[in-house]
């Protein structure tokens, strides 16, 4: 049997019909492209200029005729909150608001719930004027062009929307696009994208990509806006670190062509009982941590390692945070979402691949319902209230979470990487043993389940399976070695499936990789219909440091990642196992997997192997 039908076998889902699997939510009513709300926020000019140009002034009104235009009798809708990024504000009983200027500002409004802010022909939300005089400086990618002098008005267009006032809400999170050419490109689109084309039960919340839109070459953003022509909802965007203008020589100008392209740099917006806040951890250039008296690291300050960027808040965004949160219901559920995470498992024990000011963001949430969604890291983490890691004491003094922290996933998995499949994508497994996907926020009132899609697959499928034996490892040291020197030809490791008597004599583990496996989450696994027997978790998440090697590994993954290229899943907050029994006989064996999900949603997952006198 050759290696990728192994890997197969490892992994055929067999949904129970005794117990039940996790849920598909509704598919929204009616079709999306004939029911969006199509247009542009309206620019006013006049040859006299505003009255002050100190001040840009405005009003968010209710678009009845849905041309975009503040037609007389469409009345103005109150209590809107409109910023400039720093300052926050909310309309009077006219709709009307006013805004100090800044020379480079991006003026938004926060999409209130039960209203829907136009959407262009591309589905991407429109709800944003940039004020740049002068334009950028001189950038590859263009950055903004000149918006010459202040408008006499921006006004914010809206209709009502049924859609955003539900309380219920399915939110798609897509994380790190990532496509560095058209090839990449089209693998987005025979992937994610052709499953978000299948769903209607975002339409109302719509989908955020969570940064990393594209893969340093940001003149493939009208490629992008092709992709999101295909979805069924609003498409938002926040920047990620390879979003950059990276020819930009201040943080000021890092993200012009982001901005101009698609959003501004950060911004919020209400669904249903639910505020997102849709921030910018990027920094870049890397900036030094200018108050170190907390120990943490100024690697910035390195001339010769200093990285490109760092996770970090500017001021000016911090302090909008902080306004823009004042503004909002306590009772709401929050939704902070960034590229770099506030923190993650995957590089714990790294300050530029986490954010500076975490503690800080912390305290503007105390007391509120939140939840944390991140990308950046091309893995999958569901961490839960409480759940702690060595670094992020080390590095951040936090001794534990305070609200759950997801990482998404990445739409490009591990890069692109791996095999192409029948469907015409890579494989793309990732170093925590993931598959490519979309995580979605299911929401309802201020509560919410999380819940991950693997590209291609239904909601039912949520584990992978494998055994990790001594063979196994030793063929896992011999390969990495041979990765690093090809000398001869390859090791290989035949059937992963086929274990030896010699290898039950040792540790042989059956694995589970749990992609949304968390804290609260059990497996259990029944072999040849014998007494279900619990797994056991490899990485606790109780301040430990991260395990990593051969034994902590998820060996399906490891298989087809030596053989096939990328990187190694030799480490993972989301894998199980359990100690199969030395006195297994000779013969197939069948292991039934139950992974229960800290909701007490089921998948239910089967493995058929072969015990062996020798290999």
């Amino acid at each position: 049997m050759t290696l990728a039908v192994a890997a197969t076998l490892a992994t055929v889902p067999t949904p129970s019909t005794a117990t039940p699997q996790a849920a598909t939510p509704h598919a929204g009513t009616g079709d999306w492209d004939d029911s969006a709300y199509r247009g542009q926020v309206e620019v006013v000019r006049t040859p006299e200029g505003p009255a002050d140009p100190a001040f840009l002034t405005g009003t968010v009104f209710v678009d009845q005729d849905r041309d975009s235009e503040s037609d007389r009798g469409e009345r103005g809708l109150a209590g809107v909150t409109v910023s400039n990024g720093r300052d926050v504000v909310t309309t009077d009983r006219q709709g009307r608001y006013r805004l100090p200027v800044y020379g480079n500002m991006t003026v938004f409004i926060t999409q209130p719930s039960g209203y829907q802010v136009p959407v262009d022909d591309s589905n991407v939300a429109q709800f944003h004027y940039n004020h740049l005089p002068e334009g950028s400086p001189e950038l590859r990618y263009g950055g903004i062009a000149p918006t010459g002098a202040l408008p006499d008005a921006v006004n914010f267009p809206l209709v009502r929307s049924q859609l955003t006032r539900a309380q219920e809400q399915h939110c798609v999170i897509a994380g790190d696009l990532q496509t560095y050419n058209r090839t990449e490109v089209e693998y987005a689109r025979r992937g994610a994208i052709d499953d978000l084309a299948g769903r209607r039960d975002y339409q109302g919340c719509g989908t955020l990509f969570i940064g990393d839109v594209v893969g340093d070459d940001l003149s493939l953003y009208p490629d992008v806006k092709e992709l999101t022509s295909l979805t069924n909802g609003p498409a938002r965007f926040l920047p990620g670190n390879h979003d950059l203008d990276f020819d930009a020589t201040t943080a000021e100008h890092s993200f012009d062509t982001f901005r101009a392209q698609l959003a501004p740099a950060y911004y919020s917006y209400d669904i249903g009982d639910a505020h997102v806040v849709a921030l910018n951890t990027v920094r870049y250039p890397c900036t030094p941590d200018v108050d170190n008296a907390d120990g943490r690291r100024p690697e910035c300050d390195d001339p010769e390692n200093a990285p490109r960027y760092n996770g970090r808040l500017d001021e000016n965004q911090l302090a909008w945070l902080e306004r823009d949160l004042a503004a909002v219901d306590e009772d709401k559920l929050v939704v902070v979402a960034s590229h770099i995470p506030l923190l993650t498992f995957a590089d714990e024990g790294s300050a530029i691949h986490q954010v500076d000011q975490v503690r800080e963001v912390y305290d503007l949430l105390e007391g509120r319902r939140a939840v944390s969604v991140a990308g950046h890291t091309h893995s999958i983490e569901n961490m839960r209230t409480g759940d702690l890691v060595q670094g992020w004491n080390d590095l951040f003094g936090v001794d534990g979470l305070p609200f759950p922290h997801i990482t998404a996933g990445a739409i490009s998995g591990d890069w692109y990487s791996g095999e192409i499949t029948d469907d015409g994508y890579p494989t793309a497994i990732g170093r925590d043993g993931g598959r490519p996907g979309l995580l979605t926020l299911d929401i309802t009132g201020n509560a919410f389940r999380e819940r991950y899609t693997v590209t291609g697959e239904s909601n039912r499928v949520g584990t992978q399976l494998g055994v990790n034996s001594p063979t196994y490892r030793a063929w896992y040291a011999e390969r990495q070695e041979w990765n690093d020197d090809p000398q001869g030809a390859a090791p290989e490791l035949g059937d992963p499936l086929v274990i030896s008597r010699d290898d039950l004599a040792g540790q042989t583990w059956l694995t589970t990789n749990f992609w949304m496996g968390s804290t609260g989450s059990t497996v259990e696994v029944r072999i040849d219909g014998g007494p279900s027997r619990q797994a056991t978790r490899t990485q606790p998440m109780r301040g430990e440091d991260q395990l990593i090697g051969p034994e902590w590994s998820d060996p399906h993954a490891v298989a087809q990642q030596l053989v096939h290229g990328g990187s190694v899943a030799d480490r993972t907050m989301h894998l199980w196992r359990l100690e199969l029994p030395d006195d297994l006989q000779a013969g197939r064996h069948r292991a039934v997997v139950t992974a229960t999900d800290a909701y007490g949603r089921r998948f239910t997952d089967v493995l058929t192997f072969r015990v062996v006198e020798q290999r």
